[in-house]
């Protein structure tokens, strides 16, 4: 096997895969399954595949977590995509051993989620994918995205399995409203086809959210049909541009209500709780807090379902 070090990991070749050493702080199952991304797929064999760009990849952990198994993949991937997507540069102890002090809330939410990293995943992807989340759920919000990236996206193989990419801003702003209904988003085709025009015509530049305050960033994303407050935390906070942002729906709101105030909140009154509470850090301490309750029924009605 070939070895690289690389930022203080030991990347292996071995064939058509990589195995990463001095792994930490990282769950497949509490980072594809924490409600930030829609495009990982669980096999029968408990690993993860999902496309990232034009890379489609198998991953799973080994040796107690320890390493980083990733499926078609060369070390010249891993230092060119993913240490940089699974923020692999980040130390997430720290981050959890500052977050498990603050309460014994947040302490129980860490523990629970200790595998979460946050991904750092592509804008325009993470937009148009947070806009068909608007009122779903996320078995629909994966159907409609993959019906989307087989309809507009590039073909990859992977075995005798097909995959495609996350199709671009041109192909879907070239479209019509009717032939984009056929990735059945509803009323939200009509809010992709807006979207992907804005940006081709150059009347929102993507790259300028990389430049500015969170304040201006989530306003800017405002403009775009179909994105409120709550997607354009989700937006900022899921592309690696924010991470002082806490991402409020309605569902959050009562989690919050539940955990930490005892009482109705406003989500102003939520949002400002979180900013000053949590610092810097209030995404990370979202999302440790949604998976935690998700999965603990915290905040729900009997009936309801995670997003």
């Amino acid at each position: 096997m070939i070895c690289l070090e690389y930022k203080g990991y030991e990347v292996y070749e071995d064939g058509n895969r990589i195995i990463v050493r001095n792994i930490k702080d990282f769950n497949p199952v509490h980072t594809f399954e924490c409600g930030q991304c829609f495009r990982w797929v669980r096999e029968a064999d408990g690993s993860y595949t999902g496309v990232v760009r034009d890379k489609v990849v198998n991953i799973r952990c080994a040796n107690g977590g320890k390493e980083l198994v990733i499926g078609n993949c060369s070390a010249e991937d891993f230092v060119n995509l993913w240490y940089h997507y699974f923020d692999l540069g980040r130390d997430y102890s720290r981050i959890k051993s500052m977050l498990s002090r603050k309460d014994g809330i947040m302490k129980k939410a860490v523990e629970f989620g200790e595998g979460i990293r946050l991904l750092r995943q592509d804008l325009w992807e993470v937009l148009i994918s947070f806009i068909i989340s608007a009122n779903n759920r996320i078995p629909m919000i994966m159907k409609v995205i993959a019906i989307l990236s087989e309809t507009y996206g590039n073909k990859i193989m992977l075995g005798d399995k097909c995959y495609y990419t996350f199709p671009g801003i041109d192909r879907l702003a070239g479209e019509n409203i009717d032939a984009l209904k056929v990735c059945r988003g509803g009323f939200r085709c009509k809010y992709i086809l807006e979207t992907s025009r804005m940006i081709k015509d150059g009347e929102i530049d993507l790259n300028v959210l990389y430049k500015v305050g969170t304040g201006e960033a989530r306003e800017i994303l405002k403009k775009f049909p179909g994105v409120g407050s709550k997607v354009a935390d989700c937006i900022l906070l899921y592309s690696g541009i924010k991470y002082d942002v806490f991402p409020t729906d309605v569902w959050v709101k009562r989690v919050m209500e539940e955990l930490y105030f005892q009482r109705t909140a406003s989500f102003k009154e939520i949002q400002e709780f979180a900013t000053t509470y949590f610092n810097g850090y209030a995404g990370f301490a979202q999302q440790y807090l949604f998976y935690y309750a998700r999965e603990n029924k915290i905040g729900k009605d009997r009936n309801e379902q995670g997003r």
